[in-house]
């Protein structure tokens, strides 16, 4: 996968970012000292932002216009990264539930099949047993 492919490499500089979202660069070193995003440093210390990152500020950035306060804003999106987490879990345990009650369902089916097969076998050695006895069980 090329860089500019993964949407959780960072690759862009404040300064980039600023002007990618036309907002002050004072503004995200704030939500970074504020742990609200908190970008990757390069060799030379410098933040780089993710795409995935850069999302998330102007998720940010469009709260805070409508003039929620950035720890708020922060609450918010742990609820929010939480709630995703805990979404992801049910689908997994959804698809894990499905496919155990597919597997159970084959099991039962197999059950079902070894049991007529070993009926129809009693009956046979029943069939056969000489002088009306019932199979060697009944010597």
């Amino acid at each position: 996968m090329e860089p500019f492919d993964d949407e959780n490499i960072p690759l862009y500089t404040v300064g980039q970012v600023a002007e990618m979202l036309a907002l002050k660069q004072a503004f995200l070193r704030r939500i970074d000292d504020l742990q609200v995003v908190s970008p990757s440093r390069s060799a030379g210390r410098q933040r780089r932002y993710t795409r995935v990152e850069i999302r998330v500020i102007q998720q940010v950035a469009s709260m805070a216009d409508e003039g929620m306060t950035l720890p708020a804003i922060r609450r918010i999106i742990e609820l929010e990264q939480r709630l995703a987490e805990v979404v992801r879990q049910r689908d997994d345990l959804a698809a894990r539930l499905s496919e155990s009650s597919a597997e159970r369902m084959r099991l039962a089916h197999q059950l079902s099949i070894l049991l007529r097969r070993a009926g129809q076998e009693r009956r046979e050695q029943g069939r056969s047993a000489p002088d009306g006895q019932d199979g060697p069980a009944a010597q």
